[in-house]
């Protein structure tokens, strides 16, 4: 998943990051809520961890914009107040859930990969196709009974193959969720981390290329 990380504490946004990141998810990061408006502008994102208290635009605009903008980008609010009046009104104005803090990491990315699942069409807990089986909770991934080590950029690339359910996956698609913003357009990371992935899965090989398009597991 693409997930952008709003929090004006650096060094917890970079932890909050780091920790996304060993999950498999292609994360970025914004420390104020200006920054965090021009990300979403541009990119495209499953789940935005957002402070309430932000410089420049308060996290309750953030999200209202957000909101307005018809986003399906669902949203983990953060904020120090523990109070049932804060939570009401953040959940009031969007947010489809809310953390305060201080918070346990593994609690934060087990709502995040939550509301993940709820930004896209109802998908099976476990993905399974061509004889691959993907647990994303677990991240582990089979192929017909044997398990197969995966890197983190692997198993994302892998898990938004079978999430399309048989239907060509553009690169630029994968490069979207599986690498942050810093990714170059045109690199060869994606063609790369698909010929490690089939030698990983083994034969018969099932990822296929579709030339000019993208690539399938059919």
């Amino acid at each position: 998943m693409r997930v952008l990380v709003v929090e004006d504490e650096r060094m917890l946004a970079d932890a909050i990051a780091e920790w996304l990141r060993d999950e498999t998810h292609a994360v970025d990061t914004a420390h104020d809520g200006e920054a965090a408006l021009e990300r979403l502008a541009v990119n495209d994102y499953d789940v935005v961890v957002l402070d309430r208290d932000l410089p420049r635009v308060h996290g309750d605009d953030v999200c209202r914009e957000l909101v307005a903008s018809e986003s399906t980008a669902r949203v983990l609010m953060l904020t120090a107040a523990a109070e049932i009046g804060d939570r009401v009104t953040g959940l009031s104005l969007g947010a489809d859930d809310y953390l305060s803090k201080p918070f346990a990491f593994p609690e934060l990315a087990a709502r995040v990969l939550a509301l993940g699942r709820r930004s896209r069409p109802a998908a099976p807990p476990v993905l399974r196709r061509a004889g691959i089986t993907l647990d994303p909770a677990r991240r582990e991934v089979f192929r017909d009974g044997r398990y197969v080590p995966l890197s983190k950029k692997e198993f994302a690339v892998l898990a938004e193959l079978l999430l399309a359910d048989g239907g060509v996956v553009p690169a630029e698609h994968l490069l979207e969720k599986a690498w942050d913003e810093h990714a170059d357009p045109f690199t060869s990371a994606v063609r790369l981390t698909i010929l490690k992935l089939r030698r990983k899965l083994g034969v018969p090989s099932v990822v296929e290329t579709v030339p000019g398009v993208g690539y399938q597991i059919p």
